[in-house]
């Protein structure tokens, strides 16, 4: 491990959110929050599939919130990147139309793109036949558009990428954006994950490999992260966006900073194409990397924004890794019993929580926790929100393929 070079700070000053909990960042927050929210229910598009529920967003209107002529011709994905995109650039402050778009990055997350533009195309190829594909597929399902659309939306003409390390990809993104900062390239970066595939291929995927919930007659008790009776992950959609800047910037212009980025760790399992490492060895590589890079020791960490998928070979490592490195002591949660999982999105979307939690001084529940795993020794935080002063947190996210990242937030 290299030697420290003292702690960067990054601040988050902008969330925008569009989730199964709400669209919006106040919306969803609440639901978040609440020990009966859970947002999983039967998905139209899912009819008939082996999984036919999951954490979908029927009330998201992307006509409504991003105007038909752009809504017609982008995936679903792209469109929920630009909603939380502009919500977050809203949320900090910032004017696009005074800011220097050659230092402002865009770096989005996400595992699998706009799949549900290629699923739709390749039904009208097989159907109607190649003149009727539409000329648009490809840009539809380029897993590098939605950085690239909000990019136009904002005139940011700096570095623009996505990450696509499975269901870490939302963190790595955000760990990336934060080396973009700490180089100097960048003064700004628009940052997240987005992810929308709630389509009867991709679902049937993993449903095959065993991977989701057979809780299907009883949706809203479905994900169920760290109990004893999981049984797998509620698919989800969803997207989430932070706005980056490094902290003395951000209070130079006297903005709200809603937590600090202090550290960030990435490792690979080098183990197995879709089981985690039993031990959470290569995770512990990635979360003491995070602790390094932030200058804070372990037993100093408050809180753990838990990857808690509701799956029993997760939970279990997840459990361990963080009992070994960080005790007893942090209050863990994971928001995947309301949200689900949304796979490239999630690790975006559980630091939009972390940085609320901080700010707010309240870690949400983890829904559906009736019985803690006896396995699990661990202060899993249920039944009701919990008040505390959050001085440093940590989000872990874990991909298959062995992708880990993990980020340690401070507070301001």
């Amino acid at each position: 491990m290299p030697d420290s070079v003292g702690r960067f700070n990054v601040a988050v000053t902008g969330i925008g959110m569009v989730t199964a909990a709400g669209v919006g960042t106040r919306t969803a927050w609440k639901v978040i929050k609440d020990p009966e929210g859970t947002a999983a229910a039967p998905v139209p598009a899912l009819a008939g599939m082996p999984a036919e529920i999951g954490c979908w967003i029927p009330e998201f209107d992307a006509a409504a919130v991003i105007g038909r002529r752009k809504a017609w011709r982008i995936d679903r994905s792209s469109q929920f990147a630009i909603a939380a995109a502009a919500e977050a650039v809203a949320d900090s402050g910032l004017n696009p139309a005074g800011w220097d778009g050659t230092r402002v990055g865009v770096v989005l997350g996400s595992g699998i793109g706009g799949a549900a533009s290629w699923e739709k195309q390749h039904h009208v190829l097989l159907d109607e036949g190649p003149l009727r594909v539409s000329p648009l597929l490809i840009p539809m399902l380029a897993v590098n558009m939605s950085a690239g659309y909000v990019a136009m939306e904002h005139g940011a003409r700096g570095p623009n990428l996505v990450t696509a390390t499975a269901c870490a990809s939302g963190t790595t993104a955000i760990g990336t954006a934060r080396d973009l900062l700490r180089q100097g390239v960048c003064d700004v970066v628009i940052t997240g994950g987005t992810e929308a595939c709630l389509i009867p291929s991709i679902i049937t995927g993993f449903s095959q490999m065993g991977a989701l919930t057979g809780r299907h007659t009883d949706p809203r008790a479905a994900s169920r992260p760290f109990d004893t009776d999981r049984d797998g992950f509620v698919p989800a959609e969803g997207a989430a966006v932070l706005v980056l800047e490094r902290t003395h910037d951000a209070r130079a212009r006297g903005a709200r900073v809603y937590a600090n980025i202090s550290g960030y760790g990435a490792s690979a399992d080098a183990h197995h194409a879709t089981a985690p490492e039993p031990e959470g060895t290569g995770a512990e590589l990635a979360l003491r990397a995070a602790l390094h890079d932030a200058g804070i020791s372990p037993d100093s960490v408050d809180h753990v924004n838990a990857h808690g998928t509701s799956t029993p070979l997760n939970d279990a490592m997840e459990s361990k890794l963080i009992r070994r490195v960080l005790g007893d002591r942090p209050a863990v949660t994971s928001v995947k019993g309301v949200v689900g999982h949304s796979l490239g999105a999630a690790g975006a979307i559980e630091a939009a929580v972390t940085a609320l939690t901080i700010d707010q001084g309240l870690i949400p529940p983890t829904a559906n926790l009736e019985n803690l795993d006896p396995q699990i020794e661990l202060d899993v935080v249920s039944k009701a929100p919990r008040a505390a002063d959050v001085q440093v947190a940590v989000s872990n996210s874990f991909g298959f393929g062995g992708q880990n990242a993990v980020l340690v937030f401070t507070k301001s």
